[in-house]
């Protein structure tokens, strides 16, 4: 729930389509959550600072791109934003435990795959990340460019090698 209620507090119509846009759409926060932290708490904290950086910029999407799109632009800025600040402080390589809710089978050997293939995804750089997971939730390369702010034809020869690249790293740490 993105907005507490005390007191019998009504959630204005505004914040009431927020409120349904972030639930309709946490999957796609939780991806870039995942992906650009190493622990649990990490994830929770970028999924909060995502959320709220959507809510201040809520005002200003016109609907001139999918809202997908603009949830995507804001979460990947805010994730790349935090990132960097956080590569400027010494880090550890922990990898977090992948809790996946709801949408995973109960197939321990699937569920090491797509463990598998988060670990060698954070192993991309950040733009490379953000194109792969976009990839990955089917999203039309010109979704992707016009995201990352790349031309079409860019963002194709980049999953082409990306998917090399993860296929490399995938047999090298299974």
């Amino acid at each position: 729930v993105i907005f507490a209620t005390s007191n019998c507090t009504k959630l204005s119509a505004k914040e009431q389509e927020f409120s349904k846009l972030i639930k309709d759409n946490q999957g796609l926060i939780i991806k870039v959550s995942r992906l650009y932290t190493n622990s649990l708490e990490d994830e929770q904290d970028l999924f909060q600072e995502i959320v709220l950086q959507l809510w201040r910029s809520y005002d200003s999407f016109k609907g001139q791109s999918k809202i997908s799109t603009w949830m995507y632009r804001v979460a990947l800025n805010t994730a790349i934003t935090l990132f960097r600040k956080k590569t400027k402080s010494p880090q550890t390589d922990e990898l977090m435990d992948f809790h996946h809710s709801g949408y995973m089978e109960d197939d321990d050997e699937k569920q090491q795959q797509v463990s598998l293939l988060y670990k060698v995804i954070k192993m991309l750089p950040q733009v490379e990340r953000a194109i792969v997971m976009m990839y990955l939730d089917d999203l039309p390369y010109r979704d992707i460019s016009e995201n990352l702010g790349i031309t079409e034809v860019n963002a194709r020869v980049k999953m082409n090698r990306l998917k090399k690249t993860l296929k490399e790293l995938m047999k090298k740490h299974a």
